[in-house]
């Protein structure tokens, strides 16, 4: 029941993994723009033309259950020139004869966008305190490996934003699923999806009565060497932080609007024995 999950992300997902203590884990994700959607294709070169958001991150292990991070990511809109810090627990951990079924992680990340301040009063970056430039998720990851190839994980999740647009809500519940299926030993097909439980962004259209805002999907590769976990994934998020990917998917699968992505990191000993 070790390594339910290689890395500490599925892809947008947080797994139930956590740092080794005194290790420290160097990340490096990127988003780049539409696929096949109006306008994208080879105009933009399938997307490489355009970078969507970019993010750096670093954890460390203080203990082998406790994990504190910190990072940085471009983002869009009112949450550009995103910053955050974020803990990770191990609550509980599945054991092999059944008596802890499952591993129990919780997650919790606080953003601050550097962004100036919009002069508009109606604009979702019109920002009159630091406070207000705050978002926070709260998470747990309940994971389950039940077999040496297959895991699964459910992801309740709990975003709240100190400062939002005309009708939109300072809090929004989500779930999130997401599983990890093991081919080789260094090769894995891995999944994630969340839900919105938001009556506003079910009901949002723009001008032309178009749906405005879209529910998270991924899908990818993992691909393991030792050092590195590396991951090459498609998905219709623009945003890696849960401050963004939750509340702020405006595209959709069905329309071209997904793109290529990837996450790496490296693993490097601080002090004691590497994982």
């Amino acid at each position: 029941v070790t390594a339910t999950f290689k890395g500490f992300r599925i892809i947008n997902a947080q797994t139930n993994e956590t740092a080794k203590k005194h290790n420290l884990n160097f990340n490096i994700a990127h988003r780049f723009g539409d696929i096949a959607s109006t306008g994208a294709g080879i105009h933009t070169f399938f997307g490489f033309d355009n970078a969507m958001d970019i993010r750096f991150s670093f954890d460390y292990g203080v203990t082998d259950r406790l994990q504190l991070g910190i990072g940085r990511s471009k983002g869009f809109d009112a949450y550009s020139q995103l910053y955050d810090g974020n803990i990770k627990f191990k609550l509980l951990r599945q054991t092999t004869n059944n008596s802890m079924p499952v591993s129990v992680t919780l997650y919790g990340v606080a953003g601050i966008t550097g962004r100036k301040a919009s002069t508009d009063s109606t604009s979702d970056a019109s920002f009159q305190n630091t406070a207000q430039r705050m978002s926070y998720v709260a998470q747990a990851v309940i994971a389950r490996k039940f077999s040496p190839s297959i895991s699964f994980e459910l992801i309740p999740s709990w975003l709240h934003r100190n400062y939002v647009s005309f009708e939109d809500q300072n809090d929004m519940f989500s779930l999130g699923i997401g599983g990890r299926v093991k081919i080789t030993k260094r090769f894995a097909i891995i999944a994630d999806y969340f839900h919105n439980f938001s009556a506003y962004r079910m009901d949002a259209k723009d001008a032309s009565g178009n749906k405005v805002y879209y529910d998270p999907l991924s899908v990818g590769v993992e691909i393991e060497t030792g050092g590195h976990v590396f991951t090459i994934n498609f998905t219709n998020s623009t945003g890696i932080l849960e401050n963004l990917y939750l509340p702020f998917t405006t595209t959709n699968w069905l329309d071209g609007e997904f793109r290529l992505g990837f996450n790496i990191s490296r693993n490097f000993v601080i002090g004691g024995k590497s994982w």
